[in-house]
Parts: structure tokens; sequence; C-alpha cells
């Protein structure tokens, strides 16, 4: 038997309702929070969505807000948390992706107020206490259980409508937290478990997507990948690759889950030299040869943009994105060097195949 390390594992609070058709329990899971006027979050792009929970809610519901964006700017979460107090709010239901959930934790973080969360992306925020708040076109990050959604509620059938590309990275987006949780300075044993089942559930599911949109256990897979995935995150810290993407989304204004996508397979290539185990581990998730190479793959095959230079980054910012990045490393497994972090951010610019042996 292999001995183990030790280790600690903190278990998160948090009631998970997992299935299709869940979404018909809303109103008791309003009611559990001990809540009785519920603000609905959502993007200008979901407004339905959310007048369709504001609806079934009736006069249990304080209003609707649709104003979450990309990257929570802090303008926008104060005007959250205004209306919040104004309209009497005692919960907030935040419905979406990360855009709408990272703006319920910027209420909460200041408020307190409980969120229900209600994802329909594959990002996993959902299940952590992490937040994220844009100011001056920096993002600044931070951890607080006061953010962490107390209900979150996964209805398989809320994900057929998201697009297959977006299905595509968003997945992708989730795997990088479960990718970087192997390596992490605090990784256990429990960890490492659901980072690899999450990976593989999302390299099952996604091809399925691809083929057929309206698969609803692909989809189901997914979202219990996005789980499982979004636990990890919750649970151990992140290094280059979430470093990066949080620079290159907060300093340049990216889209935050192709970002993921195209940087992923170089931060791995990066780091693999540093993290041989991990590498081992996603290889076998993915059932691929090799782990870098494997997303790569992963995304390519399945119709996702690879190449920063796709998302709208320009060539003459990859400079100051590196001399940013390196400002204030998170920890890594491998040393953050400037010379192999610019090459790494040129191969992902230009959506090449990521090193063999890494980025010197």
């Amino acid at each position: 038997m292999q001995s183990l390390p030790s280790f600690v594992y903190q278990a998160r609070p948090a009631r998970i309702v997992f299935g299709p058709g869940s979404l018909q329990d809303l109103e008791r899971e309003v009611l559990a929070l001990g809540a009785e006027r519920a603000l609905v979050l959502s993007t200008p792009g979901q407004r339905k969505l959310a007048e369709a929970l504001a609806d079934r809610l009736g006069s249990r519901a304080a209003g609707i807000f649709d104003r979450a964006v990309m990257h929570v700017p802090i303008e926008v979460a104060q005007e959250a948390r205004e209306m919040a107090r104004v309209r009497r709010a005692d919960c907030a239901i935040a419905i979406g992706g990360g855009s709408t959930i990272g703006l319920g934790k910027a209420i909460a973080l200041d408020s307190a107020l409980p969120i229900l969360a209600i994802p329909t992306t594959y990002a996993g925020s959902e299940v952590t206490p992490i937040y994220g708040i844009t100011e001056g076109g920096t993002k600044r990050t931070g951890t607080d259980l006061r953010v962490l959604p107390k209900t979150v509620l996964y209805d398989p059938a809320l994900t057929l409508g998201l697009p297959v590309n977006l299905s595509i990275t968003s997945g992708i987006n989730a795997i990088a937290h479960a990718a970087e949780g192997l390596y992490a300075r605090d990784a256990n044993p429990v960890i490492d478990l659901m980072a690899e089942a999450g990976i593989r559930a999302f390299a099952m599911a996604l091809p399925r997507i691809r083929a057929d949109a309206a698969d609803i256990e692909a989809r189901s897979g997914a979202l219990y990948g996005a789980w499982l995935c979004g636990t990890v995150l919750g649970n151990v810290g992140m290094s280059l690759h979430h470093k990066l993407c949080h620079t290159l989304g907060g300093s340049f204004d990216l889209p935050h889950a192709q970002t993921h996508t195209a940087v992923l397979p170089h931060a791995l290539a990066y780091n693999a030299p540093a993290a041989p185990d991990a590498m081992r581990r996603i290889a076998r998730a993915l059932d691929a040869a090799d782990a870098p190479r494997g997303i790569y793959d992963l995304a390519q095959n399945n119709g996702a943009a690879v190449a920063l230079r796709d998302l709208g980054m320009l060539e003459s910012d990859l400079d100051r994105a590196a001399d940013i990045a390196i400002a204030n490393p998170y920890w890594n497994p491998r040393p953050i060097e400037r010379a192999a972090l610019r090459q790494l951010l040129q191969a992902a610019f230009d959506g090449a195949p990521p090193h063999v042996g890494g980025y010197r």
C-alpha cells in the first residue's frame, strides 16, 4: 500500500442540490435559508431566465439586477449592493456563470447576504470562497468564507442552452482548477481524488456535448465535473496558470473561460518538470499520453480557440503581461522565471502546441 503524506483537509460548508429538474425546488431552498426576499442577479443576456426565476418566486422576489459583467467591476458591485439594500433583500440568487456568481460574492463580502447559486456554465466558482473584484484596471482576488454560496442548485437542463463552444471553454476553465490543485502546495489525497475524477468527467462529456448539445447525460456529467473541479479550487491554492489568467483578464479584458483554455496547456508544460505525479494523473484522466498536449488536443479537437491573438490580445502587450504576472506571483512548483514566462505567453498568443519539456 502506498504511504500517505501528512495533510489537512477542510470541508467547506455548502448544500448541493443536483439533478435534472431540480430548479423546481427553488422556493424550498430559499425558505431553507430563512429568507423571504430574494434579489435575482443575472447578466443582461440572461434577463429572461432571471425573470422566470422571479416569476417562480412571486412575492418572495425583491427584484432583478441584470448588469453582471466579467471580472466584477467595483462600480457594478456597489450598484447591486445598493439595490439589495433599497429593496430590503435578505438573500441573493445568482443565476448564470462566473460573472453573475462573482457579483453575488461581491455583494456578500460587504453585506453578509446569503447567496443561492444556480450555475449555467461549468466554471465552478459557485463552490469556492474565492472572490475577485476589478478596480482601476487591476483585478484583486481574495478568500473569505462570507462569499461562499450557502446553497448550490445544479440543474443540467439549464446548461442545454449554453453554446457548444462556450461549453468547451467553460469546461476547460474548470479543468484548470483541478489540474493546478494536483500540484498545489496544500494538496491532499481527498482533493487529488476529486481533481482526477473532475478532469475525467469533462474529458468524457465535452466531446459528447460537441456531438450533441442536447445530450442531457453529457450535460449532467459536465456539471458534475464542474462541482468536483470547483471544490478543488475552493480547498487548495492555485498557481501560475491562474495568476496568468487573472492578469490577462483583469488588465487586458480578455474573456475568462477562453483565456483559461488558451493558457492552460502552456502553464502545464511550464510546470511539468516540477510536478511529474500531477502530470501523470492529468494524462490518465484525459486518457492521453501527455498532460499538456492532452489539454491542447481536447480544446482544439472540440473547436475551441487556442490562441490569445484570437481573443483580442495584442502581441505588443505580452511584455507588460509578463511584468504584471511576475510582480506578485502565486506560489508555484517551479520558480517563476521572466524569460520562460515570456516564452510561454508567446506560445499561447500564437496558439502553438505546448513545448515538450517546458519553457526555458
